[in-house]
């Protein structure tokens, strides 16, 4: 291996850590503050590198949180992998992915963001889609148990969409605390994942 080699992939190297980094400090401001109510500087000043730079490795903060959710999709696909080996059910799968949601805050906002605004930037929508894309995949496992005649996709895009939308509409529930609305919204994934499979056997 050459010295131009050899300094190349060192600065590679360091290239990866900084971005790491910088989107650990990201994720560590989720902790505190709203997902829009973060900016680039923040997670520049919180990373303890000059705003101007922050832009050296992420366009956008678009950008930047797409290559965080790109990174946190992990967790989710042990779970799921975990899960499946141990033989869960269905609704036991339903009810982990909804606490999922629930326990990672900053992926689920991040998440809804794209879904819903993602077209002000083409570039990291592009990039969510190809997460989303993936995302389903991993339920395509899931929903293979089911024995109806519609395509596995559709499931496993009707899975997603119910339980995402579930958390979504009921995570700050009112006149509940943090244990009652986990409890409701498990009810409420229960029940989309029974009334789903009595639809498809009609």
């Amino acid at each position: 291996m050459t010295d131009k080699s050899t300094f190349m992939r060192l600065r590679e190297n360091e290239r990866e850590v900084r971005k790491g980094l910088i989107i650990s400090a990201a994720m560590k401001l989720f902790e505190t503050k709203n997902f829009h109510e973060i900016g680039m500087r923040d997670i520049a000043s919180e990373a303890g590198v000059s705003a101007a730079s922050i832009y050296r490795y992420f366009p956008s903060r678009d950008d930047l949180f797409v290559e965080a959710l790109i990174r946190d999709i992990n967790k989710i696909e042990q779970l799921l992998e975990t899960r499946l080996k141990a033989g869960g059910s269905i609704e036991s799968l339903a009810v982990a992915v909804v606490d999922y949601m629930i326990d990672n805050e900053a992926t689920f906002q991040m998440m809804c963001h794209f879904l819903m605004r993602g077209e002000e930037n083409p570039r990291a929508l592009k990039k969510f889609n190809a997460v989303l894309l993936y995302f389903t995949k991993m339920f395509d496992e899931v929903v293979k148990k089911s024995d109806g005649e519609t395509p596995l996709r559709f499931h496993s895009q009707a899975f997603f969409a119910s339980l995402a939308g579930i958390v979504m509409t009921f995570r700050n529930y009112p006149g509940r605390n943090e244990a009652e609305r986990r409890e409701y919204m498990h009810k409420l994934a229960l029940l989309i994942m029974r009334e789903g499979a009595s639809l498809e056997s009609i």
